[in-house]
């Protein structure tokens, strides 16, 4: 039998692998500077070493740096390195978001139209697409550097530039809705992944961000006690020291179980500037009411706290919806009940139930809870932003020795 040629590691799309040598030493020194950090995160101690290893990427000519397995776009990179401030985000809502799915619906008045744009997106895609360059503009002028997260021919991708977000848009649900579960398959086969909420936070936290915005995170389904259907973003928000920014848990799911998992979890929930947000406080008798914070720089000092004791936990910080569309919220848990009802009569459940019961009450409410969850999406941008910002300015300020606390 003639003998096997020797296995060859292939070089990473668009990046060459670098000489052995570099990239062990790149990977061993990165590796031996984390375990002094439990947190993960990118500090001022060890940011000589850190430009240093930048520099040996930046000879060899490479336009990202690539962290072990992880490829980081120069900005976020950039700004990881000197302190500033950067803000996680998911990728499931350019290629698996609502919109496509409402969009898609306006088609059927006007068989004529033209649903194909000039980029060659479907216009659920290209919706999308705009929401998310919408969300990343808004954190670019609050001082934030957006980092999109998703994995592309195998690589885990930290910051998407245009071209990538495109390509993502285009792909749609052909990409992989990446979990946490799902990364080591998506990598190992060279696919392209959209992350979820859980997959972001395990990303994310590997480079040292600290802030994620996101539109809701998942939680405990309805009938969980039969069904066992628990969101990995509760599991996730356990064990990974990471502050989530978001309107708190989707409404279609039960949110005082919720509340007692997270709980379990050691999770910290905050709500910002409320006292009565009711996502949180509708039926959660016997629960830990959600702690109060009022500005940016109260979120900044409780995740800084969070990192400092190493409690390994991440934290929830919920942002009620804006005021205006407060008022569509009586229509919407009116949709959600029905729509509810209608999933149990078709036997609509597990992964299924989710995206069933979105478009639901999507179609129920005329689509006002779309137009809601877009708003909700785009002002978690502008706090998490503001909280990113503060997180900054608070590390510098302990860094320059002023007389500061932290809690």
């Amino acid at each position: 039998m003639p003998e096997l040629p020797p296995l060859r590691r292939p070089p990473l799309p668009r990046c060459p692998v670098p000489r052995e040598s570099h990239f062990l030493s790149f990977s061993r020194r990165f590796d031996s500077a984390r375990e002094r950090r439990p947190c993960g995160a990118l500090t001022s101690a060890s940011l000589a070493e850190h430009w240093e290893l930048h520099a040996v990427w930046s000879r060899m000519g490479q336009n990202d740096s690539i962290l072990g397995s992880l490829k980081i776009a120069p900005d976020v990179n950039d700004a990881l390195l000197r302190g500033n401030p950067v803000v996680a985000l998911e990728s499931t809502i350019i290629s698996h978001g609502k919109h496509a799915m409402f969009l898609s619906m306006l088609t059927l008045y006007n068989t004529n139209c033209r649903n194909i744009n000039a980029h060659g997106l479907a216009w659920g895609s290209f919706h999308n697409l705009q929401t998310a360059k919408e969300v990343q503009a808004i954190l670019k002028a609050n001082g934030a550097v957006p980092a999109t997260i998703a994995i592309l021919d195998g690589v885990p991708c930290i910051g998407l530039n245009n071209e990538q977000l495109e390509r993502l848009a285009k792909l749609g649900s052909k990409a992989q809705k990446t979990a946490r579960r799902d990364i080591s398959h998506v990598v190992a086969s060279g696919g392209n992944g959209a992350t979820t909420v859980s997959a972001t936070m395990f990303f994310a936290s590997k480079v040292g961000i600290p802030v994620f915005v996101t539109g809701g995170v998942g939680g405990v389904h309805r009938h969980a006690e039969t069904t066992m259907d628990i969101s990995s973003d509760l599991t996730e928000l356990g064990k990974t020291p990471m502050a989530v920014i978001s309107a708190g848990v989707k409404s279609i799911l039960d949110i005082p179980r919720t509340l007692e998992y997270l709980e379990t979890q050691g999770v910290t929930v905050a709500v910002y500037q409320s006292n009565d947000f009711p996502a949180f406080f509708s039926g959660s008798s016997g629960c830990k009411a959600p702690c109060r914070l009022d500005t940016p720089e109260q979120c900044a000092r409780l995740i800084y706290a969070n990192m400092k004791l190493g409690l390994g936990s991440g934290m929830l910080i919920a942002v009620p919806a804006p005021e205006e569309h407060v008022a569509a919220g009586n229509a919407i848990e009116s949709a959600i009940k029905k729509a509810l009802e209608e999933a149990k009569v078709n036997n609509v459940a597990g992964n299924a139930a989710t995206p069933f019961l979105l478009s639901r009450v999507n179609e129920l409410t005329g689509g006002a809870s779309l137009l809601a969850n877009i708003a909700l999406v785009k002002n978690n941008a502008l706090i998490g932003a503001r909280i990113a910002v503060a997180l900054a300015d608070l590390r510098r300020s302990l860094k320059n020795g002023q007389p500061r606390s932290a809690l």
